[in-house]
């Protein structure tokens, strides 16, 4: 299984609406998130908030097969939950998920998992 992981500065005006969707994601709309990261090749994902002195910055960690793949399905879904999804990230961060990212994705400096003969004890 291979992983991404993205980080985004929440605007402090947006903390609450984003804290309030985060809630949304992981309660009462969990059944269409399921659904969403399934179609989309996602096997485990997690989203952590760091309270940093310039601000609130998003921590998202993304397991796939393929996580670019999962991200491009992200981009073009047409889905009603995904195109909401979208607008949501357009709405707090100003992210634009139809347009390449600014820059290249995030180097992996490392990668480690336990041997197989300790994750069984």
């Amino acid at each position: 299984m291979s992983m991404i992981v993205m980080t985004m500065p929440i605007p402090p005006e947006k903390y609450e609406e984003w804290r309030d969707g985060m809630s949304k994601f992981s309660g009462a709309r969990r059944d269409e998130y399921n659904a969403a990261r399934t179609r989309q090749g996602v096997t485990r994902q997690g989203v952590f908030v760091d309270h940093t002195p310039q601000g609130p910055v998003e921590i998202m960690v993304l397991e796939a097969d393929d996580p670019e793949r999962a991200l491009q399905l992200i981009t073009t879904s047409e889905e009603p939950f995904d195109v909401e999804f979208r607008e949501f990230l357009m709405n707090i961060f100003g992210l634009d998920l139809s347009k390449p990212p600014p820059g290249p994705p995030p180097e992996k400096v490392l990668d480690w998992s336990a041997p197989v003969a300790a994750q069984s004890r």
